[in-house]
């Protein structure tokens, strides 16, 4: 089994420009179809609902540039970011980037998390407010994406002049309900550098795993599937819920392997042990 010569990416947003220069290096090119627009998978912007998960919304862009190029095979990222659940006031991401070969349904997908994302947003009641928000965020760098409360659609979005910025919240507040208005990092890879960066490093890892062959049927891919928790104690040997190794695989035989997490420890601590530390 080799690798296609091109493959269709779905996007709108500039991604080519990280994904296409490791898949490059193995010798595979990266058609964007003109037109496709995935914004109607789902939008960060809230206009537009994903419908189900991440990777969903990714296989439904993969599909799609495969439909619009009669390309072998279908690839896409897609992001979800919000408040950080354990850390009060950060942020958290989560990225993926999909493989998706047409004619088998044969998946790789390699997940990323972002814990300092350039995610952000405030409510603001005045115009004089707008400026401490963009102080924050890396403007003009990031973008940023203005909404009135109870507005279903942005008054605007890849704002990067400041006077820009204040006009349309000026606007947002005319037409909110609440008199409130919504000042958002804008999370679309072309104008968050932070974001594209996290997928241009997705991509140098799937391009890595598919230079890798299935070590039991030789189809490129072979890479980390999922992790495996019960890291034992260090002082009972109790299973805890910390990871205790990595399962590879590939998705075209399903053959497996288990093996420790490179640099993770051979033990958990007692204080995270379920009978040591009850």
């Amino acid at each position: 089994m080799s690798l296609p010569k091109r493959v269709a990416l779905g996007t709108m947003h500039g991604k080519a420009a990280v994904i296409a220069p490791p898949l490059s290096a193995l010798g595979i090119a990266v058609e964007v179809p003109a037109g496709l627009d995935t914004d109607r998978f789902g939008t960060f912007s809230g206009e537009v609902a994903r419908v189900g998960t991440m990777l969903d919304a990714a296989r439904a862009k993969a599909k799609a540039a495969v439909e619009a190029t009669g390309l072998p095979v279908g690839m896409a990222s897609e992001g979800a970011y919000g408040p950080h659940p354990v850390v009060p006031f950060l942020a958290l991401g989560q990225e993926l980037i999909l493989w998706h070969e047409a004619a088998t349904g044969r998946e790789i997908v390699e997940w990323q998390r972002d814990d300092q994302p350039a995610h952000d947003q405030a409510w603001v009641t005045s115009v004089a407010e707008v400026e401490g928000f963009l102080f924050r965020i890396a403007f003009p760098d990031v973008a940023v994406v203005v909404a009135g409360e109870g507005v279903t659609r942005p008054v605007a979005k890849g704002l990067r002049d400041p006077r820009a910025v204040e006009r349309a919240v000026a606007e947002a507040l005319a037409l909110s309900e609440s008199g409130r208005a919504l000042l958002m990092t804008d999370m679309r890879a072309h104008v968050n550098p932070r974001r594209m960066a996290v997928i241009g490093a997705l991509a140098q890892r799937l391009a890595a795993r598919l230079a890798r062959p299935c070590p039991a049927c030789a189809a490129p891919g072979w890479g980390r599937l999922r992790l495996e928790a019960g890291l034992p104690c260090g002082d009972c040997g109790t299973p805890t819920g910390l990871i205790r190794s990595e399962i590879l695989g590939c998705t075209a035989c399903g053959a497996e392997a288990e093996q420790p997490v490179p640099g993770a420890p051979d033990f958990a601590e007692p204080g995270q042990c379920p009978m040591c530390n009850p």
